[in-house]
């Protein structure tokens, strides 16, 4: 067999981030479009709105899909084509004129970003030693952080003076730079031929998920009581009941359900789950705790918030080098620590914190997230055969699209909720309310993620008690052997 080839693992990181960079910045540079899209396009919001979920949700369902076909087929030619769809989905959104063919090709340009989300985790784990995998990933969170950080700036630069097409025309430069790196550089592994893909287990995944992303979307506006709600959750849970009874009876399954098998893999992917549930719930509500009850403006809003990122930027390429010294475990542990405190410290902000207050708050969770996320994110890769990297990888990128989704939804309807009680319903909306009322909220809100978290510490310190134990057994047999 082989030794693998790791020496172009510093390219191999760069067009991997440059990936990850255009994803994370196609979400956040488009966010702040919204509104001149709305005007520029001559449509109502709830229209405009599907340009930000229709990317979402095709990204979301096609992940395992494509970790899957990844693993049959070689992962390189999969994300190499990411890139040209990508790139090619970006200019004709740039070229559209009507906001239903803004949405048809922020569709296609999803199914390219899948693609990139799915495979680039899968990439860097066969491009790099796993000895140095933490500070791989890590170097790649920098990336990610960049991404959200650039976006809101660039977009109100590229919004005031070239208009919303070049929103889209951005990612083009930065597409066709990646495409020869990619083709240098990535690492190609020899395909399965002897492998099928399970087209039963696809579409049943995929309907699955579309359920349950649609229920959450439309729960945020309807309620989750509402009757297209439960019909949508209802669906849900009868088709996850048939996909894993038929994943179970599949020789070659879309996924590989014996992977969670592995007590130390089920408690990552949760305990990660978790952490995007979390930070998406906060980062949905931040903005207008900072605007509605502070009352800054937008700009210095969005330079308050900008820490989270920058503190993970920072902390998680030292996370991941130090993951790779001393193993995942204990990191993994201290992140989730340090989150759990700063979300129940976050339940202090009032209605008289200021600037600097918020900050020291705030930037704790990116902190915690930049400790935590490396090293996890690593433990997951590594508990993979080389022939299901694909869906480990796209099991890694699902469980943060899922737990961004599900954060904002079910977090914004609890948060509703608490408003709605303390203050009496508003015909106008939670926004409304006094800013007494929306503080008692965000309060609970975190009360409650600290709550949960705590929570996810603890499985995860009685995973890492259970893999020490594990290890002296491993030692002491021998011995007595």
């Amino acid at each position: 067999m082989t030794a693998p080839d790791y020496s172009k693992k510093w390219q191999v990181l760069i067009a991997i981030s440059f990936g990850v960079f255009l994803a994370t910045l196609d979400s956040s540079i488009v966010n702040i479009s919204l509104p001149t899209l709305e005007n520029k396009l001559n449509t109502d919001f709830a229209s405009v709105q599907w340009v930000v979920l229709a990317y979402l949700l095709t990204i979301t369902v096609l992940l395992l899909g494509i970790g899957r076909l990844a693993d049959m087929i070689g992962k390189k030619s999969l994300y190499i084509a990411g890139f040209f769809i990508f790139t090619i989905g970006s200019l004709l959104c740039g070229l559209s004129n009507k906001v239903t063919w803004l949405i048809f090709f922020r569709v296609l340009q999803a199914i390219g970003g899948s693609f990139l989300m799915a495979l680039g985790p899968a990439l860097l784990a066969e491009g790099f030693p796993p000895e140095e995998r933490g500070r791989a990933l890590g170097i790649n969170g920098l990336a990610v952080s960049l991404g959200i950080i650039t976006g809101p700036t660039l977009g109100g630069i590229i919004l005031a003076n070239l208009g919303w097409n070049w929103i889209f025309f951005v990612n083009i430069p930065v597409g066709l730079l990646a495409i020869p790196i990619g083709i240098r550089s990535l690492p190609r592994i020899n395909k399965q031929n002897d492998e099928k893909f399970d087209f039963r287990g696809g579409l049943l995944l995929f309907l699955t998920l579309s359920c349950l992303l649609f229920g959450l979307t439309i729960s945020q506006n309807r309620g989750f009581l509402s009757s297209p709600s439960i019909i949508l959750f209802t669906a849900f849970l009868l088709l996850l009941l048939l996909f894993v009874w038929t994943e179970k009876r599949i020789e070659q399954p879309v996924v590989d359900l014996s992977l969670f098998h592995n007590k130390l893999f089920s408690v990552n992917i949760i305990t990660g789950f978790l952490t995007f549930v979390a930070s998406a719930g906060t980062v949905f509500l931040v903005p207008f705790y900072l605007q509605n009850v502070l009352n800054y403006d937008p700009e210095t809003s969005g330079l308050l918030m900008s820490v989270f990122p920058i503190a993970l930027g920072i902390t998680g390429p030292i996370s991941g080098w130090l993951s790779d010294k001393y193993g995942f475990r204990l990191l993994t542990i201290i992140g989730l620590f340090v989150l759990t405190l700063s979300y129940f410290n976050l339940s202090r902000l009032s209605i008289q914190t200021t600037w600097w207050e918020f900050v020291l708050c705030y930037i704790p969770i990116g902190i915690g997230m930049g400790l935590f996320q490396s090293p996890n994110n690593s433990a997951i890769l590594s508990s993979a055969s080389a022939n299901r990297l694909g869906v480990v990888s796209g099991l890694l990128a699902i469980s943060r699209t899922l737990g961004q989704t599900s954060g904002i939804a079910i977090i914004g309807a609890i948060w509703t909720a608490l408003v709605f009680k303390s203050s009496g319903f508003l015909t106008q909306g939670a926004t409304s309310a006094p800013a007494a009322f929306q503080v008692n909220g965000l309060h609970i809100v975190c009360l409650i993620l600290g709550t949960i978290l705590s929570l996810g510490t603890v499985l995860s310190i009685i995973a890492w008690r259970q893999e020490r134990t594990a290890t002296k057994s491993l030692v002491i047999e021998p011995q007595i052997k």
